[in-house]
């Protein structure tokens, strides 16, 4: 594992029952960076995020983390050496407050964790959550719900933060407002790998991309080369990265 990877996938083999997804997925994430996982349907991205945060059990291979291999180590454990992962959908305690919510983010921190001024860091991050921490998480609208995940992701200051498909329902104006807090996460250490629907525009603003097809690594390059190959559109995009 090379010194500026934070997380290394070495022919990685897993799936649910009988059905195997990844058939010897192998990548590496560079510290400090953002990384976007595309590939059609059924290509396996999911399940590449379930199997490294312990959700579902690796079958065969390596995954390294930070210097360590955690392969099969649970989700708390893998909170607590810092990794989190905000998965597709909506993941929140609707009937909680938002205050609430923020506050679960600290479950799993050590002991002596001091979560008061992590709670005003994120709601200074996320004025919107400020504004209504008292009110049910219920009552936001969707893309203060996903930044609500994002916010109770960060409690912790991760290391790694795995995200998947973080613009879905979002209007045009809350994706560009999303991203850029992506973006200044980056600024300031935390490494992204994430999954995003809307390829070109995840791309754009990436270090690394990663091409996923029938569960393998078809392609893991830098963004900038992965949108200049006209091959990638045609073969996993419906022929461009216009999407």
């Amino acid at each position: 594992m090379g010194t500026d990877a934070i997380l290394m996938l070495d022919d990685v083999i897993a799936g649910y029952g009988k059905m195997t997804i990844l058939h010897g997925t192998s990548f590496t994430v560079r510290r400090g960076t953002i990384t976007t996982v595309i590939g059609p349907n059924g290509a396996g991205k999911s399940t590449v995020f379930k199997t490294v945060f312990g959700m579902l059990p690796a079958r065969a291979g390596r995954i390294m983390f930070d210097g360590r291999d955690v392969t099969n180590f649970t989700p708390r454990e893998l909170i607590a050496r810092g990794i989190c992962y905000v998965p597709q959908g909506r993941n929140i305690f609707p009937e909680l407050s938002v205050l609430h919510n923020l506050e679960i983010g600290g479950v799993a921190a050590p002991a002596g964790f001091d979560l008061a001024p992590r709670l005003a860091a994120a709601m200074d991050r996320f004025p919107v959550l400020r504004r209504k921490a008292h009110q049910q998480a219920s009552t936001l609208s969707g893309g203060e719900q996903k930044m609500l995940e994002v916010a109770r992701g960060l409690i912790l200051e991760p290391k790694l933060m795995l995200i998947d498909e973080p613009s879905i329902g979002l209007s045009p104006i809350l994706v560009q407002e999303l991203f850029a807090i992506l973006t200044d996460m980056r600024a300031r250490g935390i490494t992204v790998l994430m999954i995003e629907q809307n390829a070109k525009r995840a791309l754009e603003m990436s270090d690394d991309g990663i091409v996923l097809e029938l569960g393998r690594t078809r392609i893991a390059d830098s963004a900038i080369r992965i949108l200049a190959d006209e091959r990638i559109g045609q073969l996993f995009l419906g022929g461009g990265l216009e999407q």
